[in-house]
C-alpha cells in the first residue's frame, strides 16, 4: 500500500467501528478519524516494516483515544467544598495537619525530638543536623528516621491517614474516641 487514500480505503471502515465503541459522539470519532490519518500521514516514513501497518494504525488510533480522553475531561460543577483553590486547599490542610503534629513532635523523645525539629520544621540537611547536633551523619539519619516512625506510629493511633503513591499525606481525619493530640 503506498498512499494515505489506499489505507483511507481499506482501514477507515474498520477504524470507525473501533473509535465508535469508545467514543460516544459521532462528531468527534469523526474527527479522530480524520486526525489519525493526518498522523498516517505525515508518519508513513517511520513505519520499518510495512507488513505491520494494521497494527501500527491501530497503536495510532489508541494513542489518538487517549488524546482525546486527556483533552475532553468531563466539566462537572465541584462541590461547594471543593471550589477552593487547590493550593489554598493543601496549605489549609498542612496548617491542619500541623496544628496536630506539633504537640505529637512535643511528646517525641529529646533526641528524636530536636531531629525531626530541625529536618521538619527548620528544613535542615541530615548533614547539617549532624554537624550541628556534634554526631556522625548516621547518627543523624537513624535519629530523624527513628522519630519519624514515632511519629508517624502516634498519628496513625490517632487518626484514619490516606497517602498518596509518593507516601505523602493526602488527607486525615480524626479516629473516633478521644485524641490528645489533634
Amino acid at each position: 500500500m503506498n498512499t494515505t487514500e489506499e489505507m483511507w480505503n481499506k482501514y477507515h471502515t474498520n477504524l470507525r467501528a473501533f473509535i465508535g465503541k469508545r467514543v460516544n459522539d459521532k462528531d468527534a470519532a469523526e474527527d479522530i478519524l480524520q486526525d489519525i490519518f493526518v498522523r498516517v500521514h505525515s508518519r508513513i516514513d517511520t513505519l520499518e516494516n510495512r507488513n505491520k501497518l494494521e497494527s501500527w494504525l491501530y497503536q495510532i488510533t489508541r494513542n489518538a483515544l487517549i488524546d482525546y480522553y486527556r483533552s475532553h475531561k468531563p466539566l462537572e460543577a465541584l462541590p461547594e467544598w471543593l471550589e477552593q483553590p487547590q493550593a489554598n486547599r493543601e496549605e489549609t490542610n498542612r496548617r491542619e495537619l500541623s496544628s496536630c503534629l506539633a504537640p505529637m513532635i512535643q511528646q517525641l523523645p529529646e533526641k528524636y525530638r530536636h531531629a525531626v525539629q530541625l529536618s521538619a520544621m527548620e528544613g535542615k540537611t541530615q548533614s547539617e543536623i549532624a554537624e550541628k547536633e556534634n554526631i556522625s551523619l548516621s547518627g543523624a539519619k537513624s535519629r530523624v528516621q527513628r522519630g519519624r516512625a514515632l511519629l508517624k506510629t502516634m498519628l496513625y493511633d490517632c487518626c484514619t491517614v490516606e497517602i498518596n503513591a509518593m507516601n505523602q499525606i493526602v488527607d486525615y481525619d480524626k479516629k473516633e474516641g478521644d485524641c490528645k493530640f489533634c
